[in-house]
């Protein structure tokens, strides 16, 4: 799979289309920060931006939507669900409150941000409504272990298109992706550089040496080529430039197999089994 730009896409299991790489705004201050980064993303070239309710930002990410001066429709916009308001009729609403922040009419995807315990069936189908509505072109889950999966496709009458969760050298989560592969969800990556913790790895130093590439585009490279989507965050211009660098080189077999070997099974973030933040 020879990727050539921002603007090539992976067909999701309903057809939809979903750029592979975009950029991410967790963490990413509502207000000007926000605005200004995804705004020289945008200018840049970025189709896809992801934000989530629990980030804050939603306003500010529509708001760079509106002075980007790009067409809606060549966008795909993604948010997440928060915690607190899974449920049937609470999804329904926080649904509204996200695209009202957002400025939209309708969302490219919607995910469920976490799993938790014992309401994620409920809430699905309230996320089956808004897609059969046409509010939503493709629904999703974040964080969601193969466990989680089964028991939700098990009960449910629309698959989930995408699965987001953690995913970077340190954590392959092999398994997993497999089972999505096997079921047409299209794996996506958050943290993909673990917040930043993998740049000074030595083994993905001396890759980078090789490819004449930075560790960050040589880590998003990998990515692609495990046909994940990645949606790296920068707020600074140079940055989101040289993040998306990586459609002129190919890591051979050889490095994409020692960089897999790098994983440990750690996690940046929590583990979606322990995850009790907003499920109180």
């Amino acid at each position: 799979m020879m990727l050539t730009n921002l603007k090539d896409t992976t067909t999701l299991h309903n057809g939809v289309k979903m750029p592979w790489f975009g950029l991410g705004v967790f963490k990413v201050k509502e207000g000007e920060e926000v605005v200004e980064s995804v705004k020289a993303a945008i200018r840049n070239g970025y189709v896809s931006i992801d934000t989530a309710a629990i980030y804050g930002n939603e306003g500010g990410v529509g708001q760079a939507i509106k002075e980007s001066g790009v067409p809606r429709e060549n966008l795909f916009i993604t948010t997440k669900l928060w915690n607190s308001e899974q449920g049937y009729e609470s999804t329904l609403k926080a649904f509204e409150t996200s695209l009202n922040k957002l400025g939209l009419d309708y969302l490219d995807l919607y995910l469920i941000h976490w799993p938790g315990k014992d309401k994620y069936k409920e809430t699905w189908r309230a996320f089956e409504k808004l897609y059969k509505e046409g509010r939503v072109r493709a629904i999703g889950v974040s964080n969601f272990q193969t466990h989680h999966l089964e028991d939700l496709i098990s009960s449910t009458e629309i698959k989930p298109m995408v699965n987001q969760v953690e995913y970077h050298p340190h954590l392959t989560q092999k398994e997993l992706h497999a089972f999505c592969k096997q079921e047409g969800i299209q794996l996506e990556a958050w943290s993909p550089l673990k917040q930043g913790q993998l740049l000074n790895d030595p083994v993905l130093e001396d890759i980078a040496h090789k490819y004449n590439k930075s560790v960050a585009q040589v880590i998003l490279r990998w990515d692609l080529q495990n046909e994940v989507v990645t949606i790296p965050k920068s707020i600074k211009e140079h940055r989101i430039i040289e993040n998306a660098n990586v459609f002129d080189f190919q890591l051979s077999q050889e490095d994409m197999e020692r960089i897999d070997s790098l994983n440990q099974d750690s996690r940046a973030g929590s583990h979606p089994d322990k995850m009790t933040v907003g499920f109180e």
